[in-house]
């Protein structure tokens, strides 16, 4: 762990009470490899605070799992004041309105799967994701929702890109890149997971940041890299090296995409036999169609939804 980037507690409180015999015990524990522990204590008689003393005496990433959305939020407050320096992360479920698909047999009625996502609980989510896998000094108050599939981290890691002040890089080529990477181009609206082009300037919105990356070129040389506010344009920073990662968590290679469409097609000519042999016409030309269009979208950008 580099010596810039380690747990450092920040409070006005020294542990008192019954509080410095839980950490020493729970710090023994730990360091005995003991998977299950308890801490006991009522309310506001300082566990949060004796977890955060902990984090700093064993300098590990954490997570803190909380059986809600409205409890993982005040802890993430709580860990925020704790560790103002560090990489205080939030992981919940970011659907404010879900609507599985479904089938009506009879009414021959298709019902696709519909949600509405929180941008701001899935900024979030990507900087969790973007912290972990960057900082060693990450803490994570999640939900039950970290338990979920989230896609490969290893494709998520190894498809980011680094941008390099003075590297040679040609602009059409990082664009093609970024668009690989689920980014999309705008010229009007910005958002996040969005890139702009003027001229020899490319802007990313990262997906999982407040402020925007502004790469600026010279021919196919990198000139300089700053970091500013997403509203106004004001320069935050000069940069000498950015790491970018994919707009979506659920991104893989182009050569795993290539095999699973391989393995798909098989599958799909012998389910539309399966169906046309039972007198399913109907049934079999709905799910070539859905299949194909699928196939198309997932050659084409990458991915297909669910």
């Amino acid at each position: 762990m580099s010596k810039d980037h380690k747990f450092k507690l920040v409070s006005d409180f020294k542990p008192m009470g019954d509080q410095p015999t839980a950490i020493a015990q729970l710090l023994k524990g730990l360091e005995d490899n003991k998977r299950f522990q308890t801490l006991l204590g009522a309310t506001g008689t300082g566990k949060t605070y004796v977890m955060a003393q902990l984090v700093e005496k064993i300098q590990k990433p954490t997570i803190v799992l909380a059986h809600n959305k409205t409890l993982a939020a005040q802890l993430f407050s709580e860990f925020q004041s704790f560790f103002p320096e560090n990489a205080i992360s939030y992981f919940v479920s970011y659907y404010d309105y879900y609507q599985p698909e479904a089938y009506i047999a009879h009414t021959d009625t298709y019902i696709e799967k519909d949600a509405q996502i929180n941008e701001e609980i899935e900024k979030y989510r990507h900087r969790a994701t973007m912290n972990l896998l960057t900082r060693p000094d990450t803490l994570i108050v999640s939900s039950v929702s970290c338990i979920y599939g989230l896609g490969n981290p290893g494709d998520y890691d190894a498809l980011k890109i680094t941008l390099k002040v003075g590297e040679q890089r040609q602009r059409d080529k990082l664009l093609r890149h970024l668009t690989d990477l689920q980014y999309s181009r705008s010229n009007m609206e910005f958002k996040n997971g969005m890139f702009h082009v003027l001229g020899d300037v490319v802007e990313i919105f990262s997906p999982g940041m407040d402020s925007v990356y502004r790469i600026d070129f010279f021919g196919d040389e990198i000139e300089s890299i700053t970091e500013v506010e997403h509203f106004t344009g004001e320069v935050i920073a000069e940069l000498s090296e950015i790491t970018i990662f994919p707009a979506k968590h659920d991104v893989t290679t182009e050569e795993k995409i290539k095999r699973a469409v391989e393995l798909i097609r098989p599958d799909l000519e012998a389910r539309v036999k399966q169906l046309t042999d039972i007198g399913k016409g109907l049934e079999a030309q709905r799910l070539r169609t859905r299949t194909e269009y699928d196939i198309e979208i997932m050659l084409e950008t990458g991915y297909c939804t669910g």
